[in-house]
């Protein structure tokens, strides 16, 4: 086994929203296709939602991306939580205005409808949660004129369905829900991920047993997964080049997965 084998497969494992890191699982393409075909549709505006960790973020950059060739497409990974900022920055990117001060929702509404266009523009909002209640009316309203498409992301917490919000009741056109993954696609994505990287023997490494453990602990969750997976190879790692007899280079150890665990805290060990 390669010397940095261990320290590569870390790298794999950062938790970085990348496209090109886009790891195919057949119920995930499916719903990514969804996406897609969601956009081609005369909506207003598309939902996309999960709880954190189920690869929102990955799936709007990954559609920015595959759309930025055929079509006017705007991706904003950080929330612009001042209205005039908000509709500055519209302004500007998506009707090439720039506006000198303040600039309202009613004045881009007026901007708005002297920039006719055929195509429509396609904003991506990731975050969305973060907005206010009053700027996401704002959004809805600008997505009822049809002149501009948003595809956001929101959180689906615990405590409360998001997309029954009275926002989004009778005004989104198309939803897509985002799940953490089943024990099989958990461990597709693992070694996927390791495979792309060219990490072919630490990919072999992953039994099913360690799979179920992993999955037991981070629940399918797919950033879970990459920050335990991280400080898994960062054990790796140490131990390969401060004491090798130690590890096991053909199996992953339930027992550092276990460390890899409580150092992320997916365990927690009270004192």
């Amino acid at each position: 086994m390669s010397s940095n084998i261990f320290k590569n497969s870390k790298d794999v494992f950062l938790d970085v929203v990348n496209p090109q890191d886009y790891i195919q699982i057949d119920r995930v393409s499916i719903l990514y296709q969804s996406l897609i075909e969601s956009v081609k549709k005369p909506l207003k505006m598309i939902l996309l939602y999960g709880k954190p960790g189920t690869g929102k973020s990955m799936f709007l950059t990954k559609l920015y991306h595959d759309l930025l060739s055929s079509h006017a497409v705007y991706l904003y990974t950080t929330p612009i939580l001042d209205d005039s900022e908000f509709f500055t920055t519209l302004a500007q990117d998506i009707l090439d205005v720039k506006y000198k001060g303040d600039l309202n929702f009613t004045q881009f509404m007026k901007i708005l409808e002297t920039k006719l266009s055929d195509e429509v523009p396609i904003v991506l909002l990731d975050e969305a949660q973060l907005y206010s209640n009053v700027l996401i009316e704002k959004i809805r309203l600008l997505s009822d004129t049809r002149k501009i498409k948003f595809v956001i992301t929101l959180h689906k917490t615990e405590t409360e369905d998001l997309i029954a919000k009275e926002h989004f009741k009778t005004r989104i056109w198309e939803s897509v829900e985002l799940e953490n993954a089943l024990v099989p696609e958990l461990k597709v994505y693992i070694q996927k991920k390791l495979l792309k990287a060219n990490c072919f023997d630490s990919a072999n490494m992953f039994k099913d047993s360690a799979i179920k453990l992993i999955h037991k602990l981070t629940g399918g969750n797919y950033r879970d997964t990459n920050k335990l997976l991280h400080t898994l190879f960062e054990i790796y790692s140490h131990y390969e080049e401060t004491n090798p007899s130690k590890i096991n280079t053909h199996t992953i150890s339930n027992k550092i997965i276990e460390m890899s665990a409580i150092h992320t805290g997916l365990i927690n060990v009270k004192s």
